[in-house]
């Protein structure tokens, strides 16, 4: 790593001086699901409610995973009214299937979509409460969560959002066409089984999109605020989830981005290269333990309005009923411009970056940083076949203020950035963001 640790998390009479650890557990290799049954036992689970994405209810993995937690004589219920990207009502649906089944524990077998409503299920089961009560501020109140959820047991399906990892539950607030979410400790999934075999049959473009938004939590997580920037938490106060990068937020960024600098391409362009997607699934669960310590900030504040105001893009190898920009879509669509600006405030780090995906560094200044890690960020794009920047999924020059409203509000993953981000800032940014090539 060439930025100097030391000198990047430098005290400061104002800025913490600590940061919180919060692991996740792990279970990981190719078969893994069929140990399911047993580990829910383990968890004193009886009567389970298993939230299982619709599109993928005849594979043979989830037949796999029902098996074995019926072989372990267990009563598992299966769920699977969930939407590809949930919003207010979808999850506010999940958490009246939740209340009624009176369960004992939970299981989700899906992309970040299917665990994130298993969280928010479990969370309104546990402790009811008016919806928005628990939902960040400013939009919600913010509301902590009151003490431990039941056992959730969750099994991510592509290889992508790391929500195994985060105790995060992100939705579409339809009232205001935007993003948002919960975040807090109790939410993060007890177990988190990965198995690889299950990114066989995925579509490219969900590989991609699943795929740049691993890289952009490794990405934001390694050049977000330091932790000593942060204000200062008072004692015996829980810190954010968006505390900063830290050094132990850096240990898995590190391990991530070289593996997605070599891996992503081919994990989208050859559904056979088993080896890549692989790769891949074990960086997004490196990349979801580094953002789950160190947070995200501006690719993933502007992602928020980007898919909440959808007009009628339609993402190949999704649901072609409904207009829809994936979330790992939005996400890199913002962040050649982002890193260009935000490489001012760490260019070591940025460059650092650049360097692990794959770029020729070679002779680069500092100064250069920032579009030297952009440009590898579009080669990667324009390699694996995300559009070309915001106006090629819908939108202009006329939607800018609607964008930097939607975004402006995400206040946790702003103040995460390393510069200052003014509302004029985002104008520029989402301006940028319009084309990249």
């Amino acid at each position: 790593m060439n930025c100097c640790q030391h000198e990047h998390y430098a005290s400061s009479a104002t800025g913490d001086y600590g940061y919180e650890v919060d692991g996740a557990r792990i279970t990981y290799g190719r078969g893994v699901l069929a140990e399911i049954g047993e580990a829910a036992k383990v968890l004193h689970m009886k009567r389970i409610a298993v939230f299982v994405d619709p599109h993928l209810c005849d594979r043979d993995f989830v037949k796999t995973a029902l098996d074995s937690l019926r072989e372990a004589k267990l009563d598992p219920v299966v769920y699977t009214d969930i939407a590809v990207e949930p919003t207010d009502a979808s999850f506010k649906q999940a958490a009246a299937f939740a209340v009624d089944g009176k369960f004992d524990g939970y299981v989700s077998i899906g992309g970040g979509s299917t665990m994130d409503t298993a969280k928010a299920a479990d969370l309104y089961a546990t402790y009811p409460a008016d919806f928005m009560d628990y939902v960040n501020a400013p939009i919600g109140a913010g509301r902590a969560v009151p003490g431990p959820l039941k056992p959730h047991i969750a099994c991510p399906t592509t290889c992508g959002t790391g929500s195994e990892c985060t105790g995060i539950a992100i939705f579409d607030y339809v009232a205001m066409n935007a993003k948002t979410g919960i975040r807090a400790r109790e939410l993060r999934p007890t177990l988190g089984i990965i198995d690889p075999d299950v990114t066989r049959s995925l579509p490219a473009m969900v590989v991609a999109c699943s795929g740049f938004d691993v890289l952009s939590h490794a990405l934001e997580s390694y050049t977000a605020l330091p932790y000593t920037q942060h204000a200062r938490s008072p004692k015996g106060v829980a810190r954010s989830l968006s505390q900063g990068a830290n050094p132990y937020s850096d240990v898995g960024c590190i391990g991530a981005l070289p593996i997605i600098g070599e891996h992503i391409a081919r994990a989208v362009n050859d559904p056979n290269d088993e080896v890549a997607r692989e790769r891949m699934m074990f960086a997004a669960m490196l990349a979801g333990i580094a953002f789950g310590n160190a947070g995200c900030h501006l690719p993933h504040a502007m992602s928020y309005a980007v898919s909440g105001n959808v007009k009628d893009f339609k993402a190949p190898g999704y649901s072609p009923e409904e207009a829809m920009i994936p979330h790992g879509m939005s996400v890199i669509l913002n962040a050649p411009a982002v890193f260009r600006f935000t490489a001012q405030a760490c260019p070591e780090r940025h460059l650092d970056a650049a360097r692990m995906l794959g770029a020729d560094v070679r002779g680069a200044a500092l100064d250069d940083a920032g579009e030297v890690l952009s440009t590898r960020i579009t080669e990667l794009m324009k390699a694996t076949g995300i559009p070309n920047g915001l106006a090629a999924v819908g939108y202009g020059k006329q939607d800018m203020d609607t964008l930097v409203e939607g975004s402006f509000v995400q206040k946790g993953l702003i103040n995460n950035a390393p510069r200052e981000t003014s509302k004029a800032q985002l104008h520029s940014l989402y301006t940028t963001a319009l084309t990249h090539w």
